[in-house]
């Protein structure tokens, strides 16, 4: 079973329906129970859908709480962007962007370790190229994934010797719903969609006996 935080929109979407189409059992998260409901009632096989607002550890321990069994993979796509000359950026949005991506985050990763750490668990966790290359005009933006990915390989350094496992993606422009709430305006005519991404991933994701993929990077062209 896999479950996919973000699955309302976007890669998590794009996500839900490869992996159904493969007949794998899912639980889709988002904060929105309209979307989730209409995104899994265009899906095969056996799919549930649970809203979820992931800063909220009462939530994220609800959520995982109505698990019927420990999942294979849990794929975090959740996350918002917000861009702007730093000096023109207003604080309530940026406060709104630490905590849909970086105090989502970390609530979750906490509330998987304290359940999951010694079970075979792989944690995907999708950031952005922006988490590893500084960018004008996403200075906030770069700041929060930056954080993410500190958090990321922490936790990996704590569970050494543990069978969760972290795998941290990196994907490039997609060409989504995201930019029209990010602040900025782009032409994203030559960016990926976001099922192009959900395929390189899903097909990066495939691990061995004794092996996986632990950092994927994703380009656009």
């Amino acid at each position: 079973m896999i479950l996919i935080t973000g699955a309302s929109s976007g890669l998590g979407a794009a996500l839900a329906e490869l992996y159904s189409a493969d007949g794998t059992p899912l639980v889709l998260t988002g904060r929105s129970e309209q979307r989730l409901s209409s995104i899994a009632g265009n899906l095969s096989g056996q799919v549930q859908f649970n809203q979820a607002d992931l800063c909220d550890s009462n939530k994220v321990a609800e959520l995982l709480e109505s698990l019927e069994q420990v999942p294979d993979t849990v794929i975090h796509c959740a996350g918002s962007g917000y861009f702007g000359p730093i000096e023109e950026q207003d604080p309530s949005e940026i406060d709104k962007l630490i905590q849909n991506n970086v105090t989502s985050t970390i609530l979750l990763l906490r509330e998987l370790v304290k359940r999951y750490r010694n079970h075979k668990v792989n944690v995907v966790v999708v950031m952005s190229t922006a988490a590893q290359l500084a960018k004008a005009g996403e200075s906030t933006y770069c700041a929060a994934k930056w954080a993410v990915r500190g958090l990321v390989e922490s936790v990996r350094l704590e569970l050494k010797g543990s069978p969760m496992k972290l795998i941290a993606v990196y994907p490039g422009g997609m060409a989504t719903d995201f930019w029209k709430t990010s602040g900025k305006d782009l032409d994203t005519s030559t960016f990926m969609t976001a099922e192009e991404t959900a395929s390189m991933l899903k097909q990066a994701l495939v691990g061995t006996e004794y092996g996986f993929v632990s950092d994927i990077t994703i380009n656009r062209n």
